[in-house]
């Protein structure tokens, strides 16, 4: 796995050849969203969705450039209606025809890497839709069309990855969940050890220390993605969700992956709350400030009209004290059982 070997001579992985995956706060170039389409996403919801995703763009462009992925000429044409509606920054908004399975670029879009001259690539991992859905053929294309589109360099991990199961902090630490690369359940890898995931994580992202947590929050059917539990807020620290409600089927989880956190000694360890339970016809969807996304100057938090939104946002707000940090109302786009940071992949700079 570490490296592949084609027509007799050695491919050098990314980290021998000086690339890295940078922390999501380092500076980008973009960000990348695929528009919204598959309603039964959002069954009975989908109406306010493109609208949301309108305001997210408007926000984004004042900062740095999005790279929108559509289906179409027509397409383009539908979404750059919105965005003009929504006072979006349309010099700032690149659109490329590539059509989708979902929108959760997260996941299947590029993971991209640098190296110290400044050369960015692309890892371009297996999608299998989470191990759930048949349809993400065309989400699994997508990055090996975004690195011919910008004549990029591409590296093929072959395995499978979503970027939603990993947080880097861009100097070799990386946090991930045993619920979701190494369960039985949804199993991504079947057959694959831990020890063999840690050295493809480390040969493809430099991610040469791996920070095993144990399981996610009830709700989420990626069963266990990391992004919406903890998360790095610089090289040495961390926040973690926490659900102080014993009665709550997140109670012990989080607090064990707090613990885990905690014992380690190496990392400053805040905590985040969790939202107040919320359902839409009667399933539990997986709410979580944790889902946060970090772009240039500003960073994007989900809220759900809750009294613990104000504690989220101030205390998102010292740990990144020289950008904006600004609530999205999240209660009709978790409905897809994603939010901000599920929705949106970065390009580092």
């Amino acid at each position: 796995m570490a490296r592949s070997i084609v027509g007799g001579a050695t491919v050098k992985t990314p980290r021998q050849l000086g690339y890295r995956m940078p922390a999501e706060w380092e500076p980008h170039e973009a960000t990348w969203l695929a528009w919204p389409h598959e309603k039964s996403d959002w069954p009975g919801k989908f109406a306010p969705i493109p609208w949301i995703y309108g305001e997210i763009v408007r926000l984004l462009t004042r900062v740095e450039r999005v790279r929108i992925l559509v289906d179409g000429p027509e397409g383009e044409q539908a979404v750059r209606r919105v965005l003009k509606k929504t006072h979006a920054d349309m010099a700032a908004v690149d659109f490329y025809h590539n059509a989708t399975d979902r929108s959760w670029t997260r996941d299947f879009c590029p993971i991209f890497v640098k190296n110290k001259s400044g050369e960015v690539a692309i890892t371009d991992w297996e999608f299998n839709g989470w191990a759930k859905y048949d349809n993400y053929t065309r989400d699994n294309a997508v990055p090996g069309a975004i690195a011919e589109e910008l004549a990029m360099r591409l590296f093929k991990p072959s395995i499978v990855l979503e970027g939603g199961s990993i947080d880097v902090n861009g100097a070799g630490k990386l946090l991930t969940t045993e619920e979701c690369l190494l369960s039985d359940v949804q199993a991504r890898n079947p057959g694959l050890s831990r020890r063999q995931i840690e050295k493809a994580l480390a040969d493809n992202l430099d991610a040469t220390e791996v920070i095993w947590l144990g399981r996610g929050i009830e709700g989420d059917d990626t069963h266990g993605h990391v992004d919406d539990i903890a998360r790095f807020t610089s090289e040495d620290s961390v926040v973690v969700a926490v659900e102080p409600d014993t009665s709550s089927n997140n109670h012990e989880p989080l607090k064990e992956n707090l613990a885990r956190l905690r014992a380690r000694g190496d990392l400053k360890v805040s905590t985040l709350p969790c939202p107040e339970p919320v359902y839409f016809a009667g399933q539990l969807l997986p709410a979580s400030y944790a889902n946060f996304y970090i772009a240039n100057r500003m960073v994007l938090v989900p809220v759900f009209g809750d009294p613990l939104d104000r504690v989220a946002l101030n205390t998102l707000a010292r740990f990144f004290p020289d950008r904006e940090v600004i609530g999205i109302y999240c209660r009709d786009l978790v409905l897809g059982l994603g939010t901000l940071h599920c929705m949106t992949q970065q390009q580092p700079e």
